[in-house]
Formats: structure tokens, sequence, C-alpha cells
């Protein structure tokens, strides 16, 4: 009896032991995912960048849509205080599952990729702004930020709708949608496209790292399913980009069944297959991987901002 009595406690021990494991390293794979620290092995700068002025800077607004004080992220062009006049790009950059205005930021060093691409001459100096993604239930574990217009928050409006003309209204912005560029990683990458197609008057390029394409609430927000539904004459003026790394399992399979779609509706896009994606560790898993790739995705819009700043040239003259 004692034995078996014995027995009985060890494996209780032995059920709380594997429990505590599993709630560490559950946790441990959350904090890394989701907290405000960086990954152990994350992405770390070192661009030597030659008299840089760019910085960025949390600010909020009253949001009428989600009936609360919202808050977005700003980093403005080096040039921007000393040309009063001149008007400038936007892109809005979502962040992913319990994500926070900041990640872009903070974990995926987008500052160091913004300011290369500059003095590279691959992207046009560009209002950079990211959202809080989040609905009135905020963040917690696991979440995934809903960028729908749903029971718990009109996000998707908030984003697309009113803090476009927050940004209009506070910045010396473009206005045409063909200079105005939305983007994300993973649920933020959904979220971007989500939001883009069913705003295509604001947003003329979108661009996914990691993402997916179809919703668990539906065909409304799947936009996989949406844009068939939109017309021809709104999917000519898209201009996308698509890419997802070897580790991203679904979200690789429903990124390239988005990128069969898009050729098939003839909407201009490129897809990229890299390795990496959602890891745990290593140099190309999570902010890793995101922080490389901004530099693919950010190239792509600034060639597209080119494109259209050269015709707006052309245009001009000829009227001339």
């Amino acid at each position: 009896m004692k034995m078996r009595k014995f027995g009985n406690i060890s494996r209780k021990y032995v059920v709380i032991s594997s429990t505590v494991v599993l709630s560490t390293v559950g946790g441990g794979i959350w904090y890394f995912l989701n907290s405000d620290t960086p990954q152990l092995d994350g992405p770390q700068t070192r661009i030597k960048v030659q008299n840089t002025k760019l910085t960025y800077q949390l600010t909020a607004y009253p949001s009428q849509v989600m009936g609360q004080e919202r808050t977005y992220a700003v980093s403005l062009p080096p040039d921007y205080p000393e040309n009063p006049q001149k008007r400038y790009p936007v892109i809005f950059l979502l962040h992913g599952g319990n994500g926070k205005p900041t990640d872009w930021f903070k974990k995926g060093l987008a500052i160091s990729v913004i300011e290369k691409l500059y003095q590279n001459g691959k992207l046009p100096h560009s209002i950079i702004i990211t959202p809080d993604g989040n609905d009135k239930r905020g963040a917690s574990p696991f979440y995934d930020p809903e960028y729908i217009d749903g029971p718990n928050g009109n996000v998707r409006s908030a984003i697309a709708e009113e803090l476009v003309q927050v940004i209009k209204s506070r910045y010396r912005t473009l206005s045409e949608p063909k200079f105005w560029a939305i983007g994300g990683l993973s649920s933020g990458a959904w979220g971007a496209v989500n939001i883009g197609l069913h705003h295509p008057q604001n947003f003329g390029i979108l661009f996914s790292h990691s993402g997916y394409f179809e919703d668990k609430s539906g065909a409304e927000n799947s936009p996989i399913v949406y844009i068939k539904k939109m017309s021809p004459e709104e999917r000519s003026q898209l201009r996308v980009y698509l890419d997802a790394g070897t580790e991203d399992g679904k979200y690789l399979a429903q990124t390239k069944q988005f990128a069969t779609v898009l050729k098939r509706l003839q909407v201009d896009y490129v897809f990229h297959e890299f390795p990496g994606g959602h890891g745990i560790v290593g140099p190309d898993s999570l902010w890793n991987y995101w922080h490389k790739h901004l530099a693919d995705s950010l190239t792509f819009v600034g060639n597209n901002f080119k494109r259209s700043q050269k015709s707006e040239v052309r245009s001009q003259k000829s009227e001339v």
C-alpha cells in the first residue's frame, strides 16, 4: 500500500512538473512572440547611418468610430521640417497578434531599414504610420487583432477612414491612393490587405509578410474571396507585394493561393518565398524575418511611388 501511495504521489509530481514545464515553455514562447522585449536573437542593427534625423513618436487622437482614445506611432521624413510646402507619400504598417503600435519600431527596428532605403534612393521620403490594431478587448496573450468592423469595435473603419483623415489633417500628405501604402505582418498582414481591398479609394499599394487571406469572420473579411467582388477597374489600380517563409506553414500555403487568385484576376503583384518565418528562434525567424524583408516590401512600395511621381511629372509637362 505504501509503495502504491508513493507511486501515486510520484505520478502527481510528474504531472505537476510537466504542467509547470509546459507552462514555462508556453509562456516563454508567448513572451518572445508578444511581449515588449525583443526575442533573444532578434534583429540587432549594425547599420551606420550618416546625419540621420529619423525618429518616431507615439501620439493619440479621439476616435469617434471606436468611442475611445486611440494611438498611433509616426515617423516623419528627415527633410519634413525644412520643406513646409512639400507633400509626402504615406505608409501604414500594421502590427500582429497581441501587438502594439510601436512594435515595428521597437521589435522590428524599422527605423534602421527605412533610413538605409532613404539613403540608397530605394524609398522616397515618406510619412510612416503604425496604428493600434486592437479592438475594445485590448491586447491579451495569443490575441490576434480584429481588423474588421465587428461587435468589439469597428477597427477597419477606424484605420481606413478615420485615421486616414486624421493623418491628412495633421501632416502634409499626398492625397491620391497611388501614394498610400498599407502592409503588415502575420494577422497585421491579413488586416492590411483586408483594409486595403475595402478602401481602394485610400490605399493603392498593399503588402503582406507571413499573412493569411481567409478569416474566421467570413467572406467579407477574407481577401481571397472579397477581391473577386471588386470591379475590374478597382483591381487594375492595385499593386500588391506578398512574401512568406518556409516555416510559415498555413500562412505560406494561403499566400500562394492568394497569389494564384491575383494572377488569375490580372492584378499587379509580386510573390517571394524566403527561408524562415513563424519559427521560434534563428536568424530567419519572427522579427529577424520581418525586419529583414521589410526592406523588400518597402523597396516595392518605393518603386511604385517613384513610378507614380515620374508619371505626374510627365503629365504636368505635357499640360504646359
